[in-house]
This record gives C-alpha cells, structure tokens and sequence, in this order.
C-alpha cells in the first residue's frame, strides 16, 4: 500500500499523515465517470462522490474550530444536484490547503472548544488542537476504507491497483 512521505516533525507528520488519508479518497474516483462516482452499489446511502463532499465538510468544520468559528453544519453524504465530483475534489484541495497553512503557527496543546461543532454528544467538551488533528486523520482514514469497499464493489479496482495507477501515492 501507499506509505507515507518521510516527516520532519510532529505537525509535518500530521499533515502527512492527513495528506495520505486524502490521496486515498481521491484515489478511489481514479478514472470513474461521475455518474459512477455518484451511484450506490451497496444499499448504504454512501457514494465514492457523497463521500468526497463529506470530507470537506468535516475538515472545515474542524478547521473552523481550530481557528474558534463554529462549524458550518452538518456534513451530508451525497452531491445535492449541481454538484459536481470535479468540484468536490478542488473544494477537497481547497480545504487541505487551509489546513496545510494553519497548522505550522498552531499551537498544539491550545485547548479547542468543542461546542462550536453543535452537537450533543460534545457539549461542554473540550480537546486540544493535537487531538482535532488526529481525528482529522482518524476521520479520513475510516471514510477512505468506505470509499475502498464501494470503489471495489463498483468495478473490482483494489486500493493496491489504484495507487499503482496513480502513479504517485499522493497524487493531486
């Protein structure tokens, strides 16, 4: 499988880390049509294109905290219509840049509120920057394994023949 680039330090190897997890998500709509990219061929609501507007979702939103904005809502799981798989994945790069130019001046162990998620389960909870970053990277992780089983169940690609067609396990 893809390993990840050599690391410098912690916030380099979160951000590699994060990086990795991303380029497995993009990689599993490697050479799809959109309409592929957007149908179900499991009975999950899941979809390779709802899963890639997902994860923007969820990466601002907790960028959002880490910069002490509230979340911008919840995150769905499919492209409402107008959307566009093309357009997911620049919002994808687009987030990862704002993540990738946060991170160097954060500090770490800074406390993040977590009630700006609005969300019950966190309510009056607390977490440091470190730990939003390694959700970050649990977050993505889980939903590039979805993103492996609908893209095997859609035409049989493994995530193996994916990097290797990739060319670049961190493609853009």
């Amino acid at each position: 499988m893809a390993m990840v680039r050599e690391v410098a330090d912690e916030r380099d190897a979160l951000l590699a880390f994060l990086a990795e997890q991303r380029a497995a998500l993009r990689r599993s709509v490697l050479n799809l049509a959109e309409e592929t990219a957007a149908s179900r061929p499991l009975t999950s609501e899941l979809t390779l294109a709802g899963l890639v507007k997902h994860a923007v979702s969820v990466e601002r939103n907790w960028t959002n905290l880490l910069q002490g904005r509230p979340a911008d809502g919840r995150p769905g799981h499919a492209l409402d219509p107008g959307e566009t798989l093309p357009q997911a994945l620049a919002d994808l790069a687009e987030v990862a840049a704002t993540t990738e130019a946060l991170v160097p001046g954060l500090d770490l162990d800074r406390e993040v509120d977590l009630d700006l998620l609005n969300h019950p389960m966190v309510k009056g909870k607390t977490r440091t920057a470190r730990w939003v970053l390694f959700h970050l990277v649990a977050e993505f992780a889980r939903h590039a394994g979805h993103a492996d089983l609908l893209r095997e169940s859609l035409d049989g690609a493994t995530a193996y023949e994916l990097v290797a067609a990739a060319g670049d396990p961190l493609i853009t």
